[in-house]
């Protein structure tokens, strides 16, 4: 056991369970992130991401569970960014119109599936995300997109705050730097949420309705 691992111990290795009715929330897989050359391109990784979440979204859709996007789109000057928009000079790319802000077609949301447009990273934060999960049974959500330190670690965060279940998908989520990535990752696991591989995630995705998944 290494020094982190044992300063933690005691104090923050509980687990959750996984629940009864899941979701896919996909977060922010959008050109401005997976396009060599943008500026918040998530590098060459990403490419690995954007393939766990394609089998992701495949299980979920053949298995009934609800996928549900995000993205960003802000008026034009970023009048309603606020002081995130003012933080990072890059969100200009979510600007409305601009072409970054498009899903890949590979991850491109269905006509009867949800997207959230937000503005802030969380994807809960000035959204209905909250109420439309309650209204629909939803429990639990299996968290995947980018980037890990940012809008990945405040939903999941949110999703704990407001009483959903957090799993996050460790191949389904990309940073520009493995050391952001690794450090939520390892944060998250121990304070807010669960995370799993990808070959859990598949497993619970395709458990009966109304079960555990475990």
């Amino acid at each position: 056991m290494d020094d982190l691992t044992r300063n933690y111990a005691g104090a923050f290795d509980g687990h959750l369970p996984f629940g009864r009715s899941p979701a896919l929330l996909v977060i922010d897989l959008v050109l401005a992130y997976t396009q060599p050359g943008s500026p918040l391109y998530a590098g060459p990784g990403v490419a690995d991401v954007v393939a766990c979440n394609e089998r992701l979204v495949a299980a979920a859709r053949a298995a009934g569970v609800p996928v549900i996007f995000t993205n960003v789109e802000y008026a034009p000057g970023g009048a309603d960014g606020g002081v995130f928009f003012r933080k990072v000079p890059a969100l200009r790319l979510f600007e409305r119109g601009s072409a970054l802000g498009a899903f890949p077609p590979s991850l491109s949301p269905q006509a009867d599936e949800v997207t959230i447009t937000k503005q802030y990273a969380s994807a809960f934060f000035g959204t209905p995300l909250a109420a439309m999960l309650t209204a629909r049974g939803i429990d639990t959500l299996l968290i995947t997109g980018v980037s890990t330190s940012g809008c990945v670690r405040a939903s999941a965060l949110d999703a704990c705050q407001h009483g959903f279940l957090p799993f996050v998908v460790r191949e389904g989520c990309g940073d520009r730097h493995p050391a952001p990535h690794e450090a939520n990752l390892f944060d998250l696991q121990a304070k807010y949420a669960e995370v799993i591989g990808e070959a859990e995630a598949l497993a619970h995705i395709g458990a009966p309705p109304g079960t555990s998944g475990a």
